[in-house]
C-alpha cells in the first residue's frame, strides 16, 4: 500500500471506531452499569402517547451502519451516511409535497366511491405493490453485517493483492444464509449455510462467495439446477419447506453419487450450527494467487471463528424453528449490539501450481484440486492465517443492504484468479446473470451497498437504474475526442491481469477427469474423523431424513450408498428404518483428520448467553451482582423471572433494581448457552427449561440446593452441573464448562 491511506482503509478504520464508541453510548442508555442487554428496537424509548410535536427522523441505533458513502463511480462522497435517509419532520409524497392526511382516500362523499384523481393513494399503493423484488433462487434467507478485515502480511509472499499487505484494513460486508429455504423459512433447518464476504478494496471489489461446508454436492455447474430442483419443495404441493428430508432430494443424491460427500457433511452437526458466530467458512473452490514476482500458487480459503465451531442438537433446531425461527439472525445482531463483535481469521491452504508425476496439474497428494466435492485435510496442508475479520455494525436497513447486496465470484482484484474448476466456471456466469434478473438490470453495482471503493471508469452506459452521471462523448476505445481516456493499465499500474495458462492438446468433450470418479473416500474420511457422539448424530440425521421419505426403494438405495462409506453406519440407519442390512462392500482405506471434529477442544466464552433463573423471592442484590459479573466476563446475562418489568422495585433506572429479560412464558432453552438457577420455581414452563438444558447437555450452575433437582435426574455428580454456595462462585465454576460448549459425557436421561 502507499504511505497515504486509501479511502477504503480510512473509512474502514472510521467505521470500526464509530461503532466502538457508539456501543458505549447505547450501553449507558440501556443499563446504568455500562453493559448492553441487546434487542433495543429504537434509538430512544417511545412515549406512552402518540407524539404530536413535529421532530425530524431519529438517528440509527449506535450499533447500526449503512453503506459507506461512495459515488456510483467509486469516488469517496462528501455526503454522510445520513444524507441518504429520509429527511424533514413532515410526511411527504415521493416528490416532496407535504401530506395532510394519509388515513383516508379521496371519495365522492363520505360513503361514496374512491376517486381515481387521488394521487397520494395511487402513489402509495403503487409503490407498495412493487416493494418486493424477486428473492434469490438459493440463499434467499439471509442475515448480514458490516465489518473490517485487517491483514497480517503473511499472504504477501504468495499474493500481491493490496488488501493482504501488512496492516491493511479493508471494509467488508458479510451475508450468511441458508440454501434451500425461502425468505420466510426458519434459520435452524438442516442445511448448508452460505458465507459470502464482499471486500471493498482500494484495487476494486473482491467477493469471496463460500459456504460453511468445504465441499459441494456436484462437480459441474451444469448439474446445479438438478440438485436445487431436487432439494426444493415438491412442485405439486410446495412442501416440505427448507429441508432435504423428502423423496426428491434423496432420489437425486442416491443416484448422483458425487453428492454423497456433501450429504455426509450436511447430516453431521455442521448442518445445524449454533450460531453464525460459531461457524466456519470455506471458499470451496481452488483459486490461483499471483505474487509481486508473477509467481503462482494454488490456494483454498478458510474462515476460522474465534469462538470455535459449535452446533445445535437436533431437538434444539426443531424447537427453534417454531419458538424462534429468527434465532441465527437475532443472535448475530444482538451480539453486535452488545459489543461482542464476532471475529474470524482468514486462512489459506497453499499448494504448488505445478504438474504431478503423471503430468497432471492442480493435484495435491492424489486429491484433484479442481473437484469441488473434495477437500484437503488440514493435516496435509495446514491453514495459514493471513488476517482477521471483525463484524462490528448491523445494517441500518435490511432491504437496502442485506437483500440488495450482490455477490459474484468473478469480482476479483489483482493477485487473485480463478481456476478451471467446472463448478466455479459455471458460477462465473450464473451469479452475474441472476443479479440482472433480481435487481432489475445491469447497473446493480451502483446500488450503495454494491458500489466499489475504488475509481470506476468502465465505459458501460445507460440501462435500467443508471445513477452515474457520465460525461464525455466517446464511451469507446480507442478514442481521441475524450483525450484517449480511459487508458489501459499495465501490470505496474495495478491492472487485473489474468495468469497465462497452458492448455494441453485436447478435444471438445462433455466429460470429467478420471480423478473425479471417486465419490466415497472423502465421505469415509470425514465420518471416521468424528467422535462417537458425532457419529451418533450423523446416524440419527440420516435415519430422520430417510424416514421422512415415502418410497422404500429410495431409502434402500441410499442405505446401499452408505455401505460404500461405512458399513456399520449403513446397518445402524437400516435398522432405524426397519430395512434389512445392506451387503458389505469394499470401503476405502483412509487416514483420519482430527481437525474435522467439533468436539475435544476448548474455546472462549465471549458473547455467550447466560440465563439467570429467579423467583419473586430471590435476593435482588445477589442477582444484580451475578448479572454484572456475567457482563464483566464479556458474556450476556438474561434474567428469567415470573413476570416482566423489574425485580426489586418498579423503576428500571434505579441502580438497585434488575431488569427482567425473559418471563417464564417467553423463555426457551434454545437461547441459552448455560443456565444459572438462583432459586428453583414451581412452574411447568421452567421445568421444561431445566429438562431441556439437561438433555441438551448444556452447563447448569445452581445456587439452590441440589436435592431440589432430583425429579430432573440431576445430582452434584452430573457432568456439566455445578452447585455453589454464593453468587461469586458461579462464573469460576461455569466458565470451564462453557469452554467445551456442552457436557458431552453427560448420560442421556432414561426418560424425557
Amino acid at each position: 500500500m502507499s504511505d497515504k491511506k486509501s479511502a477504503a482503509s480510512r473509512t474502514a478504520g472510521a467505521a470500526a471506531k464509530k461503532v466502538a464508541d457508539a456501543a458505549g453510548t447505547l450501553a449507558d442508555q440501556v443499563i446504568g452499569g455500562g453493559d448492553v442487554v441487546p434487542g433495543v428496537p429504537a434509538p430512544k424509548p417511545p412515549s406512552l402517547e402518540e407524539p404530536t410535536d413535529p421532530t425530524g427522523p431519529l438517528p440509527p441505533k449506535p450499533d447500526q451502519k449503512g453503506a459507506t458513502p461512495f459515488s456510483p463511480t467509486g469516488a469517496e462522497s462528501a455526503d454522510t451516511e445520513d444524507a441518504a435517509r429520509q429527511q424533514g419532520e413532515f410526511l411527504t409524497t415521493a416528490q416532496g409535497a407535504r401530506v395532510a392526511d394519509t388515513d383516508h382516500s379521496q371519495k365522492a362523499g363520505r360513503r361514496g366511491p374512491t376517486l381515481l384523481q387521488d394521487h397520494h393513494l395511487r402513489e402509495k399503493i403503487t409503490h407498495f405493490d412493487h416493494e418486493r423484488i424477486p428473492e434469490r433462487v438459493v440463499h434467499a434467507r439471509g442475515a448480514g453485517a458490516h465489518g473490517v478485515f485487517e491483514a497480517n502480511g503473511a499472504a504477501a509472499s504468495v499474493c500481491r493483492a493490496g488488501l493482504f499487505a501488512q496492516g491493511a484494513q479493508t471494509e467488508v460486508f458479510v451475508r450468511f444464509s441458508t440454501v434451500l429455504g425461502s425468505r420466510g423459512s426458519a434459520d435452524t433447518v438442516r442445511d448448508t449455510r452460505g458465507f459470502a464476504t464482499k471486500f471493498y478494496s482500494e484495487e476494486g471489489t473482491w467477493d469471496l462467495v463460500g459456504n460453511n461446508i468445504p465441499v459441494f454436492f456436484i462437480q459441474d455447474a451444469i448439474k446445479f439446477p438438478d440438485v436445487i430442483h431436487a432439494g426444493k419443495p415438491h412442485p405439486d404441493r410446495e412442501i416440505p419447506q427448507a429441508q432435504s428430508a423428502h423423496d426428491t432430494f434423496w432420489d437425486f443424491v442416491s443416484l448422483h453419487t458425487e453428492g454423497q460427500a456433501h450429504a455426509m457433511w450436511n447430516m453431521s452437526d455442521r448442518g445445524i450450527p449454533r450460531s453464525y458466530r460459531m461457524m466456519e467458512g470455506f471458499g470451496v473452490h481452488t483459486f490461483r494467487l499471483i505474487n509481486a514476482a508473477g509467481e503462482t500458487n494454488l490456494v483454498k480459503f478458510h474462515w476460522k471463528p474465534h469462538l470455535g465451531v459449535h452446533s445445535l442438537v437436533w431437538e434444539e433446531a426443531q424447537i427453534a424453528a417454531g419458538m424462534d425461527p429468527d434465532l441465527h439472525r437475532r443472535d448475530l445482531a444482538d451480539a453486535i449490539e452488545a459489543g461482542a463483535f464476532p471475529k474470524w481469521d482468514l486462512g489459506i491452504q497453499v499448494f504448488p501450481d505445478t504438474v504431478d508425476s503423471n503430468g497432471v496439474s492442480e493435484m495435491f497428494h492424489g486429491i484433484d484440486l479442481l473437484d469441488p466435492t473434495k477437500f484437503v485435510p488440514e493435516e496435509l496442508a495446514p491453514v495459514q492465517v493471513i488476517g482477521t475479520m471483525t463484524l462490528n455494525a448491523n445494517p441500518k436497513n435490511y432491504f437496502a443492504e442485506t437483500e440488495q447486496i450482490a455477490f459474484h465470484p468473478g469480482h476479483l482484484v489483482p493477485g487473485i484468479d480463478v481456476t478451471n474448476d467446472p463448478l466455479l466456471q459455471g458460477r462465473l456466469f450464473s451469479y452475474l446473470d441472476t443479479q440482472i434478473s433480481r435487481l432489475g438490470g445491469p447497473n446493480f453495482g451502483q446500488l450503495p451497498i454494491n458500489r466499489p471503493h475504488a475509481p470506476v471508469n468502465d465505459m458501460l452506459r445507460d440501462g435500467m437504474h443508471q445513477t452515474a452521471d457520465h460525461v464525455g462523448v466517446a464511451p469507446y476505445k480507442p478514442n481521441s475526442l475524450d483525450g484517449g481516456c480511459p487508458f489501459l493499465a499495465g501490470a505496474d499500474d495495478g491492472a487485473l491481469v489474468e495468469v497465462a495458462q497452458h492448455i494441453a492438446d485436447a478435444q471438445v468433450v462433455r466429460d470429467a477427469p478420471a480423478t473425479f470418479d471417486d465419490h466415497y473416500s472423502q465421505a469415509t474420511l470425514f465420518y471416521n474423523s468424528m467422535t462417537e457422539v458425532e457419529k451418533e448424530h450423523i446416524a440419527g440425521a440420516y435415519t430422520f431424513e430417510l424416514g421422512k421419505c415415502y418410497e422404500e426403494n429410495i431409502k434402500v438405495r441410499q442405505v446401499e450408498q452408505l455401505a460404500h462409506i461405512d458399513h456399520d453406519l449403513a446397518v445402524t440407519v437400516a435398522t432405524g428404518l426397519g430395512l434389512p442390512a445392506p451387503a458389505k462392500v469394499p470401503v476405502a482405506e483412509v487416514v483420519t483428520s482430527p481437525a474435522l471434529s467439533q468436539i475435544g477442544r476448548e474455546w472462549p466464552s465471549d458473547g455467550r448467553l447466560i440465563g439467570i433463573l429467579v423467583t419473586e423471592a430471590s435476593d435482588v442484590a445477589a442477582v444484580k451482582a451475578l448479572e454484572q459479573a456475567v457482563f464483566d466476563d464479556d458474556m450476556v446475562p438474561l434474567v428469567i423471572a415470573p413476570t416482566g418489568g423489574t425485580l426489586g422495585g418498579s423503576d428500571a433506572d434505579d441502580a438497585e433494581t434488575v431488569t427482567v429479560s425473559r418471563t417464564y412464558r417467553t423463555q426457551r432453552s434454545i437461547e441459552f448457552d448455560a443456565l444459572v438457577v438462583v432459586d428453583l420455581p414451581a412452574d411447568a414452563n421452567t421445568d421444561v427449561l431445566i429438562s431441556e438444558m439437561f438433555r441438551h447437555k448444556k452447563a447448569i450452575a445452581s445456587l439452590a440446593p441440589v436435592d431440589q433437582f432430583v425429579d430432573f435426574g440431576l445430582t452434584a455428580d452430573t457432568p456439566g452441573v455445578v452447585v455453589v454456595d454464593e453468587a461469586a462462585g458461579v462464573l469460576p465454576a461455569l466458565k470451564p464448562l462453557l469452554a467445551t460448549h456442552r457436557a458431552w459425557d453427560r448420560p442421556d436421561p432414561a426418560r424425557v
